[in-house]
């Protein structure tokens, strides 16, 4: 190809891009790079076999959908792992109140539903991950001004400091956690698990209570109707 054919096609996948990127915060060029390499192939890599040689439907039955979903739950289990060995010498505990924290870190304050809504846990759970951090002293509570019937929660400086202390070893289990991947391959895994991410976190906010047929349905509708691209 040249100059000219490149950019030409460079053009078309932008507007591509725009069209598919459903967000509410205008997106970066890390984001466009991530979709492109998403959109090219990369060279097969070895992999293992779950499957035994019993039952052969069971594995004929077996969709790439269903075999995406598998192996994030094994990667959320391999990275748990590796937050376990992180966390060992810390007065934080668990992944959980990590995350509960490093939010806090970026906001003066938050109520207790919008902490736990933004960290995707039921309400009894996400409850329990603030009871432990408050009795621990790294995060405090208190009255909210503009509505008495919620609590604000706020992160205490003890809780900033666990979090500096603890920020390097994250990023090490980062740097685990991606493992084999080329710089490319990065790229665009963090775009795709950030667009899944958009996607379910609406279903968790507004349509927990749908069954999966009609989860099904919903996501089948929002893919036949054209999004309105930001440029």
């Amino acid at each position: 190809m040249n100059k000219k054919e490149i950019l030409h096609a460079l053009v078309e996948q932008l507007f591509d891009f725009d069209s598919q990127f459903k967000g509410d915060n205008e997106y970066t060029m890390a984001d466009f790079v991530g979709y492109l390499n998403a959109n090219h192939g990369s060279q097969p890599s070895k992999h293992r076999n779950l499957a035994g040689k019993e039952e052969e439907w069971v594995k004929k039955n077996q969709d790439e959908n269903t075999e995406i979903a598998t192996m994030l739950v094994f990667i959320y289990r391999y990275a748990a792992i590796y937050f376990k060995k992180a966390l060992r010498e810390s007065n934080i505990h668990t992944l959980d109140e990590f995350s509960f924290l490093i939010v806090l870190m970026t906001y003066t304050s938050l109520t207790k539903t919008e902490l736990i809504n933004k960290l995707i846990m039921e309400k009894t759970s996400g409850v329990e991950v603030i009871k432990r951090l408050h009795k621990r002293g790294l995060i405090e509570e208190f009255n909210n001004p503009n509505d008495k019937r919620s609590i604000l929660v706020a992160i205490t400086v003890q809780g900033k400091n666990e979090v500096a202390e603890l920020l390097p070893r994250m990023g090490l289990v980062g740097s685990v956690v991606v493992g084999n991947l080329s710089q490319a391959e990065i790229s665009s895994l963090s775009f795709l698990l950030r667009k899944l991410d958009y996607h379910h976190h609406d279903i968790f906010l507004n349509h927990k209570n749908l069954n999966l047929e009609e989860l099904k349905y919903m996501s089948d509708l929002n893919e036949k109707t054209p999004s309105m691209g930001k440029l």
